[in-house]
């Protein structure tokens, strides 16, 4: 069988070479080039999604690469698709270099200016330990063959529009449904996670800004393990500490969350920095909060429009939140998304701040009221975002993902949605939506 191969060259000059020298390996079947990493992670979790006997048996990814730089690209793929063999085509062939490549978790380098003989030997290497690693695989059906836990981020337009108690009560609602779930507080200047939760931790994502490999037991270590049994990542009590978080930081850290729990809830604040850049652009599912006012969406409309020209996020990879939801408000849905060029959320939260504030101002937003009719909402919006499990996937201990098919270039590359059940905040399935709009 031939050993199929996906590069992933930044730079068109190199792609070509790349391409002409794949061309002549024997018993190969090399793919186009895809010229970036969002694009290369995008395809391979599409093509895992049916079966991890889809995915190419080796990777090659090349130093000139972006947005995600190399090695961390190299650590992300081997991280969510362990089955595909990875070799980094890079000009710096030094022992320290290789040795950061091996801990990140490339099967092989291979140097610059490229010799046929040398990358030959690599690609047919990787091509048969990618096989043999597969027959394992197929005898586990446990294994996961997909690209990870999912990864869900909740940014507002603009300053009080509810994403801290969002993202707690979408984290504690796949928490109850029985999923492994991490809670990470990137509003790095102003979080109240910590408040909302009453914890007292002194550690915070600003002490993963100096750690350049952040492994499990790094982890381990800033996690703050809450009676909820979520795990939580707070942000720094110092706001000025904020600048220390850079966006290679976020990076590691989503690909480390990801590949450790089921589901990542990010909240992300209203503030655009490189950190909560990183975690959008890296995101199975980009939720952008918004209040029925004008002022409120034209700020959702800007972020939209920051967001694209920063190639972080299209807009139609984007949902929209609406919170505090009136019936008769001019600002409906079908308004919101004209304008914003998002789509919206089925489930709104509706505007009842008394069922929150006795919780909120207890610090104990895990305490909210399961007759809420807030609660409800945010727990429907979490069925639709497919972060619970139905009744019979709980029972069994595991569940599938929902997905959906997102406009990401030509390809129609596949990111998650839910599949519409909802819940009651009780955990059990088919409970009554939040109030529409």
């Amino acid at each position: 069988m031939a050993t199929r191969i996906l590069p992933a060259v930044g730079d068109a000059d190199a792609a070509r070479s790349v391409t002409a020298l794949l061309s002549q390996l024997p018993d190969t079947d090399p793919a186009q080039p895809v010229g970036n990493s969002t694009l290369l992670l995008d395809t391979l979790a599409q093509l895992a999604h049916e079966s991890v006997a889809d995915l190419p048996e080796v990777v090659l990814v090349h130093e000139r690469i972006g947005p995600l730089p190399a090695l961390e690209l190299v650590r992300e793929v081997a991280l969510r698709f362990p089955a595909a063999g990875v070799i980094l085509i890079t000009a710096d062939t030094t022992p320290a270099l290789f040795s950061a490549a091996m801990d990140a978790g490339a099967r092989g380098v291979v140097g610059l200016p490229l010799s046929y003989d040398e990358l030959q030997a690599r690609v047919r290497a990787t091509g048969n330990w990618a096989v043999g690693v597969r027959k394992h695989l197929a005898a586990d059906i446990d294994v996961p063959s997909g690209p990870g836990g999912t990864v869900v981020t909740v940014t507002g337009s603009k300053g009080g529009v509810g994403t801290s108690v969002i993202s707690t009560q979408l984290a504690l609602a796949a928490r109850a449904s029985g999923r492994h779930v991490a809670l990470v507080d990137l509003d790095l200047q102003g979080g109240d996670i910590a408040s909302y939760l009453d914890v007292q931790f002194r550690r915070s994502v600003a002490d993963l800004a100096d750690i350049h490999d952040i492994s499990p037991r790094v982890l381990q270590d800033v996690v703050f393990n809450h009676e909820t049994g979520l795990g939580l990542l707070l942000a720094p009590g110092e706001g000025e500490r904020a600048e220390e978080v850079s966006d290679r930081t976020a990076r590691q850290l989503v690909s480390a969350l990801r590949s450790r729990y089921q589901v990542v809830v990010i909240d992300c604040g209203t503030q655009l920095t490189g950190a909560n850049a990183a975690a959008v652009e890296m995101a199975d599912i980009a939720a952008l909060v918004l209040t029925p006012d004008v002022v409120s969406v034209r700020a959702a409309k800007r972020m939209v429009g920051m967001w694209e020209r920063l190639q972080v996020r299209k807009a139609e990879e984007t949902l929209a939140v609406v919170n505090r939801a009136v019936r008769n408000t001019e600002i409906q849905p079908p308004l919101v998304e004209r304008i914003v060029g998002t789509r919206v959320a089925r489930s709104a939260i509706p505007a009842h701040f008394k069922d929150l504030q006795p919780a909120v101002d207890a610090g104990r937003l895990q305490d909210l009221d399961s007759r809420s009719v807030v609660k409800q909402a945010m727990w429907a919006l979490a069925g639709e975002l497919g972060l619970v499990r139905s009744a019979g996937q709980h029972a069994a201990g595991k569940g599938r993902r929902p997905r959906y098919r997102g406009d990401r270039g030509s390809a129609g590359f596949l990111r998650r949605r839910g599949d519409g059940e909802e819940i009651r905040p009780d955990g059990g399935p088919d409970g009554a939506a939040g109030a529409g709009l």
